[in-house]
Order: structure tokens, then sequence, then C-alpha cells
């Protein structure tokens, strides 16, 4: 392939709503340093924490849920703390935690061989932090992601699939099924009972297909107007989101509850757990406040697991699936790059079950190279923070 000079992607220019998100075709391809790889990105996944990095959820001003934030015109967020590290971030920014694509150059330490491999980028880096426990870069967070036609990461952070999925179904895999593996890794399950809420997003389908390649018996919980495709997906039992859980599930009758809605419902899921039993979360679109009753934790002896990092076998575990063709995920629309409002609003109104991917345009081969072949970001679009 030749590489052009430019390319066309998505930059983040502040945070607030979808008019700080600009499609521009001039923006310089980036130029991979001597450890990492250029990327011909062929997809990439929406997820929540697309949404909630744009908007500044994550800052501690912000408390209402996902949903209710991003369709307020003006942001709330402290600046100062509006990313998964509390770290400022900087603009532009190029979005998008999942890339599925083909290595077309390398860096001068990374073997040549890897050009032409195609591979998925683990969205939770550890390469950037000398790879010290509890701490990650977060790809298209901390550093530039995938909604561009070209993106750079670290070769070690660059994982070679072999699979007859489509590209749009690899293109949807890293942030969602890394997160609900890294909430089972965390809570060992096993072949035990266990609750998965959120079931027909993209975490909580992943969460509910992962828990029974595990050998559990899963109750989900999701809209009645989904529930065929969560059964579908592999889970035992639907119990509707507006039911109450003690009434349809029972009190103490589950071993482990993995939640990704968070909000007033989890005080309801803690009861759920028998003497000695697990919650996981890592995520709260229903809102990040509620309130417990901490007897129910201490007199029952619950683990809380909150899941954020991931220890290097998870993200092993989901590309060892993949290879093996042990799971498929659901991709229920793709759209264009230029296309992404239109797909971040479908995602935030919960439309379709399962993923959202977003396709860049093809690269045309005709189109100018720099003299070195890929070019530096100008000093005005940041790389990394």
């Amino acid at each position: 392939m030749t590489l052009p000079s430019t390319m066309a992607a998505v930059l983040l220019t502040g945070h607030g709503g979808l008019d700080k998100l600009e499609y521009r075709t001039d923006v310089p391809v980036p130029e991979p340093r001597p450890d990492e790889v250029l990327i011909n990105v062929a997809a990439a996944g929406v997820n929540n924490t697309d949404i909630n990095t744009h908007i500044g959820w994550y800052s501690k001003s912000v408390s209402g849920d996902t949903n209710t934030t991003a369709a307020d015109d003006a942001t709330q967020a402290d600046e100062g703390d509006a990313s998964w590290s509390g770290v400022p971030l900087t603009f532009p920014r190029i979005q998008g935690g999942d890339v599925y694509g083909e290595v077309v150059a390398a860096g001068s330490a990374v073997d040549p061989a890897r050009i032409g491999d195609k591979v998925i980028v683990r969205n939770l880096m550890r390469h950037y932090v000398d790879r010290r426990p509890f701490e990650c870069w977060t790809y298209g967070s901390d550093c530039d992601g995938g909604f561009a036609q070209f993106a750079i990461a670290p070769s070690s952070e660059s994982y070679t699939v072999h699979s007859d999925l489509s590209p749009v179904e690899l293109g949807s895999f890293s942030i969602a099924y890394s997160t609900a593996e890294g909430m089972l890794h965390r809570a060992g399950v096993g072949e035990e009972k266990v609750v998965v809420t959120g079931a027909s997003g993209g975490v909580g389908l992943a969460a509910v297909k992962l828990a029974k390649l595990r050998g559990a018996e899963v109750t989900a919980v999701c809209s009645e107007s989904k529930a065929d495709v969560v059964l579908a997906a592999g889970a035992d039992r639907v119990v509707s989101r507006h039911a109450d859980p003690t009434a349809e599930i029972g009190a103490q009758s589950v071993d482990v509850v993995v939640d990704v809605v968070g909000g007033d419902g989890v005080a309801q899921l803690l009861g759920l757990l028998r003497r000695g039993g697990r919650f996981a979360i890592a995520g709260a679109i229903g809102g990040p406040l509620t309130e417990l009753d901490l007897r129910t934790i201490y007199l029952n002896d619950l683990s809380l697991f909150g899941c954020t990092f991931q220890e290097d076998e998870v993200f092993e575990n989901l590309i060892g699936y993949i290879n093996q063709g042990r799971i498929r995920p659901l991709v229920s629309k793709s759209y264009p790059l230029s296309e992404i409002h239109r797909a971040q609003e479908d995602f935030i109104a919960k439309k379709f079950p399962g993923k959202l991917v977003l396709v860049p345009p093809p690269v045309d081969d005709s189109a100018p190279a720099s003299a070195a072949g890929i070019t530096q970001h100008s000093s005005t679009l940041s790389r990394h923070n």
C-alpha cells in the first residue's frame, strides 16, 4: 500500500455535545515510534466510553446518567478530571478504543514481518505506563485511537487474529468483550449462578456469552423488547429491567452479579447475593451515585470489585476465544465514519442490541504520499498526553 500523507479522521475538539466531533479529511497520517505499528483501520466500534469521554461524564462534577448528560448541550464537566485517569485530556483527540485493521508500517524496533498482520488493539494499554499494576492508558482517550483511516499502537498491544469473522465483527470486540472478560476474571466466575445487568448492550451481551463459556447459569436483566436476542446469546433466563429483581430472582440466591448499569438499582442487586457472594461493576450508565446499606455488605461477607484495569491474561483469553472460533459478537448496524453523529445518536437511544460499528473510507492509493511515506502528526494534533 502506498501510504498517503493525510487521512480521514474524526477529531474531538473539546468536551461537550456532538458538535465537538469533527469529521475531516486533511488530518496528517501519524508516524509510528520505534516500538509502534501503523494500522490501516478496517472497523472501529462505538462504546459508552466514547460518549462519556466527549461529554466529560467521568468528571466528579457530573452526577447524572450518561443519556441525560449527553442530552445536555452545556457540559457540566470540570475539565480537570474529565478522563478515565483523572488527567485532563488534550485536544484535538481522535477517539475510538475498538480497532481492527492491518499493520501497514512498523517502527524501527519492530520486526518488519509484522507488516500484513491483521490485528486487534488492546484498549487498556500497559505499555505506556511501564506495566505498573492497576495503571493503564486508555486507547482513544489518553492517546489517539481508531476513529480514523490510520492509527498507531504499540506492537506489543496489537494482537494478531486469524478469524473468519467479518472486519465489522472483529472491530467490535476490544472494549466490550475485554471489559466483560475482565469482570468475570476479577470475580472468579465459574460454574455458578450469575446475574448480568444491561444484558442487551455491548458489554452485557458479551458478559452473557463469556459467562456461558465458563459454565455459568446466567440470568440476564434487559428490556422486554430485546429479550429474544439475549436468550439467543445463551442466557438461561431473562428478567425485565423494570421488574423487581428480588421478587423475580430471589434474595440471596445467586453467586455473582455482573453490573454495567449502576444507579439506584445497586442496593437491590446486592441483596440478590448469597453469603460470600461477589459483585463486579464496570459501568454506571444508569447513574454514578447510589445509596447502600453497608450492613448488607459486611454482615453477608460480600466482595465488591471495581473493574477497569485488566491483567494481561484477560485480553489474551479474548484473542484466544476469537482465534478458536468460540465467540461471535452481535453487530446490529455499521455506519461510514463520516456518520459518527448518527451512530452515536442511535447508540445513546439504545435503538439496537449489541454493537454499532464505524467503518472508515477505503484508502485512495493514488493520493499524494510524503517523501517518507508517513508523516508525523502536526503540533496541533496531540498523539499522546
